[in-house]
């Protein structure tokens, strides 16, 4: 592959988003509403857009691909078949309704329903689950800056965080909207031309016991099967309370856009992101007759040593849009859950410098970019870090949401324990756990005699029911007939 090629070809890119977060900016009009949902007039082609490029970012396609390459088919698609699962749940109970109420951020829903204490309390989970998304998008740009554009690892992380930054602050989420179509255009092409490539040219011969037939993988503990599972309910059910993913559907000009839109990402997350499940398997193979020993995560190697410049230069550019998308996305969500609902900030905070939301927004965009850059130099993986991050949503903060919208006894006090006792039970067992999804844990792990790398995949699917039961027990035990009525007109008057 030609360096200088990649090298321009990457630049060009970098500097042409920044220019678009910049022009963006223009659209901001210095008023926070503009700058975090797009004004709430996202038509269907920018909301489908918007949508699937949160699902194709880059934990999903080096993540997927270091997975399926490893493991196999389902560890691999496990990914975006998760994150397509969790469009799809969307469209069917979650985006007309959660559209309908005209929310800036998603603990805006936790207040609204609950009150204060658990919107602040749901906001810190929020906050630190999307620290390890961003991280994961940020160890995918490090390890392209140092594999393309000769850079080390983490000045890699560095630069590719300096960029999302940069590209946060200036545009909003109009940078993304305006961006995103084109992004998963590139992604489209990239994705179909790849394993059409190389079906064209190693053929795909998948390997024994590795396939999408191979089910073991799902039923086969040895083969991975909890890990898998737990993938595919983390991404399917946890990303739902995603703030970046929410803030597309709250920015959807009508709850029918909203609904179709998701609809239309699911279909086009499975189109884009199992190709490069496919040509992960037959990774293993295509290196042995090529030669090439891999250094890194193996769609890269794939890109740098196998597959002809420009197509390696359209696949590249489709992974750092996604990661650019999602970077922001997570940077965005996540600087507007600390000003709006931790500090309590809102939209009507107006003073003589502007928009006080706005700008305080876009100070906290520092402390989660550097929270992102620790995590990501701490934990240089992509597929876990992703998994991780909806893990704890899915632990503590999905069950009060669907309990909020369709269980009317429903209570602040269930949906406390909840998302206290789920989130907590999940980061206990990461601590006590040596590997999380296969990986070894890093990050924070406390050696320990009773649990063992077995017990890996387990944590995900008992933690939410540890949620679930706290909900449903303490809800019961505190919800009366008179306090509901109380409580919806307290709703009412929060709207």
């Amino acid at each position: 592959m030609s360096d200088s090629v990649l090298f321009w070809g990457i630049l060009i890119f970098l500097i042409a988003t920044l220019g678009i977060g910049i022009w963006a900016s223009k659209q901001i009009k210095g008023d926070s509403v503009n700058y975090l949902v797009a004004g709430r007039g996202l038509m269907l082609p920018l909301a489908a857009a918007t949508l699937m490029a949160q699902s194709v970012d880059s934990n999903a396609t080096l993540g997927n691909t270091d997975l399926a390459a490893e493991f196999g088919f389902w560890a691999g698609a496990s990914l975006p078949l998760g994150l397509a699962l969790c469009l799809l749940m969307t469209a069917l109970f979650f985006a007309k309704p959660l559209n309908r109420m005209k929310l800036i951020t998603l603990p805006d829903f936790y207040r609204v329903k609950y009150g204060r204490t658990t919107e602040w309390v749901s906001a810190l989970i929020m906050v630190l689950s999307f620290s390890f998304l961003l991280a994961g998008n940020l160890v995918a740009g490090g390890y392209l800056f140092e594999t393309f554009m000769g850079t080390n690892y983490t000045m890699g992380v560095i630069l590719i965080a300096v960029v999302v930054f940069v590209y946060t602050v200036s545009g909003g989420l109009f940078a993304v909207a305006y961006t995103d179509a084109i992004q998963v255009a590139i992604a489209l092409v990239g994705s179909l031309a790849l394993i059409g490539f190389i079906a064209a040219n190693f053929g795909l011969e998948i390997p024994a016991g590795l396939g999408p037939a191979d089910l073991g993988q799902l039923t086969n503990p040895a083969e991975g099967a909890l890990i898998n599972w737990a993938t595919l309910l983390a991404l399917g059910l946890g990303d739902i309370v995603a703030i970046d993913f929410m803030a597309r559907v709250f920015a959807a000009d009508s709850p029918e856009t909203a609904q179709r839109a998701c609809f239309i990402g699911s279909i086009g997350t499975v189109i884009i992101g199992v190709p490069f499940t496919l040509v992960a398997l037959s990774a293993g193979r295509i290196f042995e007759e090529t030669g090439v020993t891999p250094d890194g995560p193996v769609l890269y190697a794939l890109l740098q040593d196998v597959a002809p410049t420009l197509l390696g230069l359209l696949v590249i550019v489709a992974i750092l849009s996604a990661s650019l998308s999602t970077g922001d996305g997570a940077i965005l969500g996540t600087s507007s859950v600390i000003a709006h609902n931790v500090i309590g900030i809102r939209h009507t905070d107006h003073n003589a410098a502007g928009d006080r939301l706005l700008m305080i927004t876009r100070l906290m965009a520092v402390v989660i970019t550097l929270l992102g850059i620790f995590f990501a130099l701490r934990v240089p993986e992509t597929g876990t870090l992703l998994v991780l991050a909806f893990d704890i949503g899915f632990a503590g903060l999905l069950v009060p949401l669907a309990g909020g919208l369709f269980w009317p006894k429903a209570t602040r006090e269930g949906a406390l324990a909840c998302i206290i006792l789920g989130s907590l039970t999940r980061l206990v067992f990461f601590a006590l756990v040596p590997t999380t999804y296969g990986v070894e844990n890093t990050l924070l792990y406390i050696p320990n005699d009773i649990f063992t790398p077995d017990f890996d995949g387990l944590p995900t699917l008992i933690s939410p029911l540890v949620g679930l039961a706290a909900f449903v027990i303490i809800s019961n035990l505190t919800y009366t007939p008179a306090r509901h009525r109380e409580l919806q007109a307290n709703r009412l008057q929060r709207l």
